[in-house]
């Protein structure tokens, strides 16, 4: 399938704590409603593709919906969402006995981790704890045509980062700042534990068990995504095939209805035993550094599992995780007793904020 995009690259993470209405296609048919009358998922959809959304693909309680020439089976790169497969390998790990939850981390990867970092453990790299350095640039337009297929090995790109850091590291534990290093030493640690690849272990404790026929993690030499998929471009430019080099913090393909089982195995204790199933969704005591932009106010939201913890307008709380590569926005929550399950994937046009569709869309769909 080709569509057309220009993409955007905005930080998805804070996609949840944005508190702003609808853009104003998408809000039209609500202005002429009752101030009570809430956006409905197809209310929103209906107003779908517009100047800022060029396609939109979601999956509510397991039943699929489009808006523009999107296909609900498309395939989209699901960006930081692959977060919550990497926790879930290193609590089985934990489980299995072969992690120490509260180990120093460097007790696995010490060539990785400076000593400066000896404090931080397992357990501080999964609820993003660790106080490890802000990550160095990664490929973007500015570095020329083809930007989108060159990549950064996770040992490079944690070396990079190190070298760059600059001041006095926050005490490992104090504060949650969310930081994609923290998955790329998680899964550096994976394969040496297990002798084996990342991508190996994923498949065979997750993937395969599951059945997540649609569900990969590409090589970083691999730029292709299966079809039906969008074709995206930036700047004009065809960025479609592009590096999956994010890895264990953000590589992998998916689509909804794999996406959907996932979540349900992992929120039934399919996937972890009861000691470490508990932990999915335990949140840090500890404030939320002000930097950390992706939680309210100065309170912790992400989990050990590798959930952002989200309140509902109703005072309910959704779990779940948010993502973004060039060309897709998507996430994936539901509320914890599964009543409601939302996986969505927006295609920004990159002429405005696609922010304030995702937030009312979760809303919607999760809130009663």
């Amino acid at each position: 399938m080709r569509i057309r995009l220009a993409v955007s690259t905005l930080a998805l993470a804070t996609a949840l704590t944005v508190g702003a209405a609808l853009p104003t296609a998408a809000a039209t048919s609500a202005s002429s409603a009752p101030a009570s009358v809430k956006p409905t998922v197809q209310g929103i959809l209906d107003h779908l593709p517009d100047d800022i959304v060029a396609g939109a693909l979601l999956r509510r309680d397991g039943v699929g919906a489009t808006a523009g020439p999107v296909t609900a089976d498309a395939h989209f790169r699901i960006g930081s969402a692959t977060k919550m497969f990497t926790n879930t390998v290193i609590l089985q790990l934990v489980a299995e006995h072969r992690i120490g939850l509260d180990a120093p981390a460097r007790r696995y990867v010490p060539e990785v981790l400076p000593k400066a970092y000896d404090g931080v453990t397992v357990r501080q790299l999964l609820d993003h704890t660790s106080g490890l350095p802000k990550p160095a640039p990664t490929p973007g337009p500015a570095d020329g045509l083809g930007w989108q297929l060159k990549s950064v090995t996770p040992e490079d790109g944690l070396r990079d980062s190190f070298a760059a850091a600059t001041g006095t590291p926050p005490a490992p534990g104090s504060e949650q700042q969310y930081n994609g290093l923290n998955s790329l030493v998680l899964g550096l640690i994976v394969e040496k534990v297990t002798g084996r690849s990342f991508a190996d272990e994923l498949e065979r404790r997750i993937i395969l068990p599951l059945r997540l026929r649609h569900t990969s993690l590409p090589a970083a030499d691999d730029p292709t995504i299966p079809s039906p998929h969008a074709e995206v471009y930036l700047d004009g430019q065809d960025v479609t095939e592009q590096s999956p080099y994010p890895w264990a913090e953000g590589g992998m393909i998916s689509t909804a209805a794999d996406l959907d089982r996932f979540i349900t195995a992992l929120f039934r204790g399919r996937l972890l035993p009861p000691s470490q199933q508990k932990l999915v969704f335990r949140v840090p005591n500890v404030p939320s550094a002000a930097d950390n932009t992706n939680c309210v106010g100065r309170t912790a939201c992400y989990s050990i599992g590798g959930l952002l913890r989200h309140q509902l307008p109703n005072g309910e709380y959704a779990w779940g995780k948010t993502g973004s590569r060039p060309g897709w926005d998507n996430g994936v929550f539901a509320t914890r007793d599964l009543r409601h399950r939302l996986v969505y994937s927006l295609n920004p046009t990159g002429t405005g904020n696609d922010l304030p569709y995702i937030k009312a869309l979760v809303n919607a769909a999760l809130a009663d």
